[in-house]
């Protein structure tokens, strides 16, 4: 019996995030709290996880984060939880290091949790014998002895399998899952976020059904689950502040850290979901953020609301801060492009955006501040970017807050965006230790409100 457990694989694309979903999902169901965790940089994957665990979900991101933040932040958010639960990335032993230091494994050896191998079974018989003694061996300090078996295509497979495992292995067979048709439909970046998902609820539950019909998911929990509990109050830092902060929250942008959020509120602010497809204008605000989303799919609802472009332009001009990141960038520009189909967008920056069949920017970023009006003055920020956009510039030219020193950005050499009191980048940063940028943000509004 465990409490907490990292669900790994041998490669990506093994049927992990739907294992956790599903699994998540159900322990949620059956009355115990579950909290889940992301490792690495993603926004898609949790939104599920948060969807099944009725939680926020959090990422666990060796690229932003220490170690102590990683285990600081574990143990917060596990604190009264029955069962926690990772979903990992790419392969157990997979990451950027050769030395394996931000790998699943270590992921799971730092934070003493257990390993759940799923692996993809199809084509694979006796040989699944070897792969996991070798596994094993390669982490000998990783609490590793269970396997569940994916994709296996009939009885006579699902015998062989079992067989091998057991007559080879000491590792237990958590559970058997047959081939599913693909529940949540891929787009550019991989899954649908919940946000744009019209059946959501439809699909957890099926992969609820699929967890509970086909793994033995009693073996991990508790005898009993704890009584309900609730997420804690973010803890004030500045009792006096009492900004207000937009956050676009609709169909169109969806992707920010729960974390981050939660560091605006430690600062005293209060945060306002903004929906700019539905939201006739912009209310009084002291700043706004425009996250990540896949704005070019809800392209043309976002340009009939012809007067919340003009609510956001006219305030931009007028100086709000404004923190635009990626979808947030999109939305600024003068048009998108997307599919033959070029629509108007609210034309802060002199620049239309065209999508791209392959990725521009994809993976991890390393940023310079430069120019920054928040006043910052950084050399290595280390952040993320995934984007299938490019930048067409016209005739006006923008300084630009960041160097990329390493990822591609708006021009392969620069991010950041700068007009009057607004950023407007790809790369996604992570408020932590390393770069505070809510820290930043909300300092930078304080002072031009004097």
């Amino acid at each position: 019996m465990v409490n907490s457990l990292l669900i790994s694989s041998t490669k990506k694309s093994s049927g992990k995030t739907i294992i956790s979903i599903g699994l998540s999902g159900l322990i949620n169901k059956i009355g115990y709290n579950v909290r889940t965790f992301k490792k690495g940089p993603d926004f898609i994957d949790p939104s599920w996880l948060s969807l099944a665990s009725n939680r926020d979900c959090y990422n666990l991101d060796f690229n932003t984060m220490s170690q102590a933040e990683i285990t600081k932040l574990f143990s917060e958010k596990t604190h009264n939880m029955d069962f926690s639960l990772i979903e990992g990335t790419k392969g157990l032993y997979d990451g950027i290091s050769t030395d394996g230091s931000d790998s699943n494994a270590q992921l799971a050896s730092l934070l003493k949790t257990e390993v759940l191998l799923v692996i993809d079974c199809e084509g694979m018989t006796r040989g699944i014998a070897p792969l996991l003694e070798g596994y094993k061996s390669f982490g000998k300090d990783l609490r590793l002895n269970k396997v569940l078996l994916n994709n296996v295509s009939t009885s006579r497979h699902e015998s062989k399998l079992v067989a091998a495992v057991s007559q080879y292995t000491d590792f237990d067979v958590l559970g058997v899952v047959p081939k599913i048709s693909n529940f949540i439909s891929e787009r550019h970046l991989g899954l649908v976020p919940t946000f744009q998902h019209p059946r959501k609820k439809k699909v957890l539950s099926s992969l609820i059904s699929i967890i509970k019909d086909n793994t033995d998911y009693k073996k991990l929990l508790p005898a009993k689950p704890k009584k309900s509990q609730s997420d804690n109050k973010p803890i004030l830092k500045n009792k006096h502040n009492s900004l207000l902060i937009g956050v676009a929250s609709d169909a169109a942008f969806g992707f920010y850290y729960p974390d981050d959020l939660e560091e605006i509120e430690r600062h005293g602010c209060k945060i306002k979901k903004i929906d700019l497809i539905r939201d006739s204008k912009l209310p009084s605000l002291d700043g706004l953020f425009i996250g990540g989303g896949f704005p070019e799919v809800q392209a043309h609802k976002l340009e009939k609301n012809t007067s919340m472009k003009k609510s956001i332009r006219n305030a931009i001009n007028q100086n709000l801060p404004v923190y635009a990141e990626c979808g947030g960038l999109m939305y600024l520009a003068k048009s998108i492009k997307f599919k033959n189909s070029r629509t108007k967008m609210c034309n802060v920056f002199d620049i239309d955006i065209e999508m791209n069949e392959k990725p521009i920017g994809r993976g991890y970023t390393v940023l310079e501040a430069n120019n920054h009006p928040w006043a910052v003055n950084k050399k290595n920020i280390h952040a993320h970017e995934f984007h299938y956009s490019s930048v067409i510039h016209n005739t006006k030219k923008y300084k630009y807050a960041y160097n990329i020193k390493r990822g591609y950005g708006i021009n392969g050499k620069k991010d950041g965006l700068i007009y009057k009191n607004t950023i407007a980048s790809f790369s996604h940063l992570r408020s932590t230790n390393r770069f505070s940028w809510t820290k930043y943000f909300i300092k930078f509004i304080e002072e031009l409100n004097g």
